[in-house]
């Protein structure tokens, strides 16, 4: 037998044993069967994100571009290249830390956030008291700019979030920067219970009026705003003033039983997909204040499903809106596990408003979001009481 016949033959029989071995990686020895293993999960992967993509993302892409990219630099770059803001590949851990973000008690530094990259970083709004961020001195106005290291440049509100929250007990690292000062705090995270509804009784003119202050469209939330209403209600509140000013949204079947707090019926949202029918969301049906006067509270941090409220309230006239446009966003995701533990979040369709309007700018763009009735700007960083003022004045005119 040649020399060249031996070795081809020796090539057919290793690539036999490997195909072999390739399927049944229990028969190999075990640095072997970490390597095949490990290449096979790899490929599943890749396979299972991108064929997500490809099939429901709201707009067709190219498939096989979008692999060449998920091979040479990775899912999280291949998920970039679609120019979307709102969709990421979320390895395991960080899928972890997300999934807090939509429960009202999650472990963390207990801050608010910027709905948006300000100044390279992510901006707190609000350091609730008693939390880790409170004890450390961090303030409103803050700027995170780094995480463990990590700048934040760049990232998404959820990719900041997730490198943020972390197991109680856990310590973080971060870069703060305050005016012209930067400086690092090292803080240990710990349970913090976020408030989402929250109200009060004021007094205008004589006339009772209740506010309700509203942050997230978490778990739940909408119950804890309809116990809230009814608490307004119970004290003798003539007229309600909803507060949406920097609330960045979150789910959309929440939004849909806020807004049923306030609409007895009729369409809420309506949906539409590349690949997802069309549906029409409509009111629950157990409207607990439909004809209390209304007014609601937005500026640029209102986004996502508290423009999809603002934008029921204002078509139905159940409401005044004042302040200023909101975010603009036009879109909605999906958040997928696939294999290995982490998440895919792509954008899978647009919403409209009920009389048909989108928020957007042409996709994942942002548009010019909800013009107010009234405009009143209040500036976010030394917020005032103007928009409230407004707010009570208008109410106490609908009083008559």
């Amino acid at each position: 037998m040649s020399k060249r016949v031996r070795t081809s033959l020796a090539a057919v029989v290793a690539l036999a044993v490997g195909l072999w071995f390739g399927g049944h990686p229990s028969w190999l020895p075990g640095p072997l069967r970490s390597v095949f293993v490990s290449q096979s999960s790899s490929q599943q992967l890749l396979d299972q994100v991108t064929n997500l993509i490809s099939a429901n993302y709201y707009r067709t892409v190219n498939g096989t571009k979008l692999e060449r990219i998920a091979v040479n630099q990775g899912l999280a770059a291949a998920v970039q290249t679609l120019g979307d803001p709102y969709s990421h590949y979320y390895p395991p851990a960080e899928y972890r830390s997300f999934q807090n973000a939509i429960t009202p008690q999650v472990a963390g530094i207990g801050v608010d956030v910027s709905t948006s990259e300000v100044d390279g970083g992510t901006q707190i709004l609000e350091v609730f008291q008693g939390s880790p961020a409170a004890r450390a001195g961090l303030q409103r106005g803050d700027v995170i700019i780094a995480v463990n290291g990590r700048s934040l440049k760049g990232l998404s509100v959820n990719r900041s979030g997730a490198l943020i929250r972390g197991h109680a007990g856990t310590r973080v690292r971060l870069t703060i920067r305050r005016g012209h000062r930067t400086f690092q705090r090292t803080l240990t995270r710990a349970e913090v219970f976020v408030p989402v509804a929250a109200s009060k009784l004021l007094s205008y003119r004589g006339r009772k009026l209740g506010y309700l202050e509203f942050t997230q469209f978490a778990q739940n939330s909408a119950a804890e705003l309809r116990t809230q209403v009814r608490r307004m209600l119970k004290a003798g509140a003539q007229g309600l003033v909803l507060d949406l000013r920097d609330n960045p949204g979150g789910l959309v079947q929440q939004a849909i039983g806020v807004a049923s707090i306030f609409i007895p019926s009729g369409t809420i949202v309506t949906t539409r997909g590349r690949n997802q029918p069309t549906v029409a969301y409509s009111a629950l049906g157990d409207a607990l204040a439909p004809k209390i006067p209304l007014v609601v509270l937005v500026d640029r941090g209102t986004a996502s499903s508290a423009e999809i409220v603002t934008g029921a309230l204002k078509d139905h006239h159940r409401a005044l809106v004042i302040g200023t446009d909101t975010y603009g966003k036009g879109v909605f995701q999906q958040i997928q596990q696939v294999t290995g533990g982490g998440a895919l979040e792509i954008t899978v369709g647009e919403y409209f408003t009920p009389n048909g309007q989108n928020l957007g700018a042409g996709g994942v763009k942002e548009g010019r979001g909800i013009t107010p009735n009234i405009y009143v700007y209040d500036n976010p960083q030394s917020p005032g009481r103007k928009a409230l003022d407004v707010a009570e004045k208008t109410l106490y005119h609908e009083l008559g």
